[in-house]
């Protein structure tokens, strides 16, 4: 061999030698190359909560700003979604074709708590991360026996456990209503606040009500309510069903201390609809920043997500907790990749997303941050009361963190 060809040679293998523990470090599972990212994804973009459809909407157009900025650790993210209706055989099969036919390296943020639910074991059968699943229903915080999912959503009996603590400082002497959803995200939020009552429960709550997703209004179900003698309403549903439960209430002259979950408190949504007037008083809880709450004009993460929408999502409404959560949620899911690194398996995601450090979100409310660890799978565990005046949200009340012991 000559010597400009072995000197070339030397050089190659030198090279190739110094490539090869780069090389080695990178480790991928199916839905992963060197450029992409395959995530999945069902959303209701029709159907009963198709409100919330409007969330996979800011997402793709959070991906698409990240992507246009080089992606994460160099790869694009290629979001897949499909619509589900907020109808659990429809999401099953959506799944399917995600995993089986798409390969998808992940699914992220799968919508509603029916849907999650319909789809949790197939996805742990398949090893297959549920990471971020947009629910709070306690049975998507269970690693022991779903070691594949963790959820987004403050814990509903968590949420509900505040909601029991304001009751017994605040009326004490309350006759409760409670309008919920037939499934786990209702039955979670009663459980909740039954469990926090504890002995008082059972004197306090006069009547219950539930209702079916299927159901084309919650009119009856408002009736009975009201013909309790109720003077507190617990109203567990999502922005169809909540609006029509308030205007319902309006309509009857009916005016109890009203504690409306956070997930129909979107403004556009569920509080438009259903009159502002009409939910004026309501309470509730948040954790994150209301982009109609003047508070906030000169704030740093405010000013971010504004621009973000005015420019990646022109069509979406900027003031609504729908497309904040979206936001959120989508920038969540951007920091775990970041995090994996290069090693980009379905074990390291749930590694990542299971030991989160301090991180605080853009529309984080000031003194909350989140952080995860092996042992407590919960995202977000704190909360601050929140009443609507009739145009908007007004915090109130200290930052609360829920340590009432679930069971």
């Amino acid at each position: 061999m000559s010597k400009g060809r072995l000197a070339t040679a030397l050089t190659l293998a030198a090279g190739l030698a110094l490539a090869t523990p780069a090389l080695a470090q990178k480790k991928y599972d199916t839905g992963v190359t060197d450029t992409e990212i395959k995530i999945g994804q069902t959303i209701p973009l029709s159907g009963p909560a198709s409100a919330y459809g409007a969330i996979g909407k800011v997402q793709a157009a959070y991906i698409r700003m990240i992507n246009e900025q080089g992606g994460v650790n160099g790869r694009k993210i290629n979001l897949i979604q499909y619509d589900d209706a907020y109808n659990p055989p429809k999401t099953v099969e959506q799944v399917r074709k995600l995993v089986e036919s798409d390969e998808v390296f992940v699914t992220f943020q799968i919508i509603g708590t029916p849907p999650n639910a319909a789809v949790q074991k197939y996805l742990n059968d398949k090893k297959v991360p549920q990471l971020l699943a947009s629910t709070g229903a306690t049975r998507f915080t269970d690693p022991k026996n779903f070691p594949w999912t963790i959820a987004y959503n403050p814990n509903y009996q968590s949420e509900a456990h505040i909601y029991a603590k304001y009751i017994l400082k605040n009326h004490p002497a309350a006759k409760i209503a409670i309008l919920y959803q037939n499934d786990d995200l209702g039955k979670d939020y009663v459980k909740g606040l039954k469990d926090a009552l504890g002995a008082k429960a059972a004197s306090m709550i006069v009547s219950e009500a539930s209702y079916e997703l299927s159901d084309p209004t919650v009119d009856a179900q408002m009736v009975k309510l009201r013909s309790s003698g109720a003077d507190l309403f617990y109203n567990i549903t999502t922005p169809k069903f909540g609006a029509q439960a308030i205007k319902k209430a309006a309509e009857l002259g009916w005016k109890p201390v009203h504690i409306l979950d956070i997930n129909a408190t979107p403004v556009s949504q569920t509080l438009v609809p259903a009159g502002l007037e009409n939910a004026k008083g309501i309470i509730s809880v948040n954790y994150g920043k209301d982009p109609l709450d003047p508070q906030w004009k000169d704030d740093a993460g405010m000013k971010k997500y504004k621009a973000f929408m005015a420019k990646y999502a022109p069509g979406e409404d900027v003031n609504s907790g729908i497309s904040t959560y979206g936001y959120s949620t989508a920038a969540m899911l951007v920091q775990i990749l970041k995090q994996a690194g290069d090693e980009l398996t379905r074990a390291n995601i749930m590694k990542q997303a299971t030991n989160i450090r301090g991180y605080v979100p853009d529309l984080a409310l000031p003194g909350m941050s989140i952080a995860t660890t092996p042992d407590d799978w919960r995202i977000n565990k704190q909360f601050q009361m929140m009443r609507f005046d009739g145009t908007r949200w007004e915090l109130f009340g200290p930052i609360l963190t829920d340590d009432f012991v679930m069971n």
